[in-house]
């Protein structure tokens, strides 16, 4: 079996996602349901969430909606109480440097985008879909690998614009010393958050049983955990609320 928590998990998080996990385990143990022991790290995630023994792990909606629809189980969604969305939802927000006036959505199409990967819905396909909707888009679009590396790419030159996750923007400020150097300059529209999942096999009983003990885990977390991870709850978003996100074309 499978575990990983892989989207907010960073050296400054690493403890606190230890911690909640331990709380979900022995919420499993008093019913009885085994569970891996500690949370797998560095794993490649498609390999991890394909995987048939999967027991629990986070996604992103748009690696749902386009490749794990009808292959994984959603467990719940949790809540990180973010600024502006609804419960269980996200956005991204648009950052530039903090000296950059020319912030206009008509000034984007002179600017250098950096996202994440492809395959993400708060780096790529939301600031993608942003900007048309706004009637703009951007000079030039590389990858960087991570939204960290995207925003540190934006700070030190390299880039221009980018669209951060609500919740990784939250960690960069608190983790990142060069985070000063970058502003906040709009938000995309809220879409569902990323679910925690489980695979295809998984007992119907059992994904309940991993519902309750999530819920269990967060309402039991320190409040100096809580700071960390953010976590408030687990809601319920149905797959069609996910699949309906529009997907831009690049």
């Amino acid at each position: 079996m499978i575990a990983s928590l892989p989207m907010y998990d960073r050296p400054e998080t690493a403890g606190a996602n230890d911690r909640f996990w331990d709380g979900v385990r022995e919420h499993l143990a008093e019913r009885g349901i085994a569970a891996p022991e500690r949370l797998s790290r560095g794993e490649d995630l498609w390999s991890c969430w394909e995987n048939p023994d999967l027991f629990l792990s986070q996604t992103c909606g748009l690696p749902y909606r386009s490749r794990l629809h009808g292959k994984v189980r959603i467990v719940g969604t949790p809540d990180y109480r973010l600024e502006g969305c609804p419960p269980g939802h996200y956005a991204s927000w648009m950052i530039v440097r903090a000296d950059d006036d020319r912030t206009e959505p008509h000034h984007w199409r002179e600017k250098r985008f950096v996202f994440n990967e492809a395959r993400s819905q708060s780096g790529w396909a939301g600031p993608l879909a942003h900007a048309l909707r706004l009637g703009s888009g951007f000079a030039s679009m590389r990858e960087s690998g991570s939204h960290v590396a995207s925003a540190r790419a934006v700070a030190e030159g390299e880039a221009d614009i980018a669209g951060i996750d609500a919740q990784t923007w939250r960690m960069i400020e608190a983790c990142d010393p060069w985070a000063d150097r970058l502003r906040r300059i709009g938000t995309t529209p809220p879409t569902p958050g990323l679910p925690f999942i489980t695979g295809p096999h998984t007992p119907p009983e059992t994904v309940a049983a991993l519902r309750a003990a999530i819920g269990a885990a967060i309402a039991a977390l320190s409040a100096g955990d809580r700071a960390v991870l953010h976590l408030h709850d687990i809601v319920t978003i149905d797959a069609a609320d996910y699949l309906a996100v529009p997907t831009p074309q690049a």
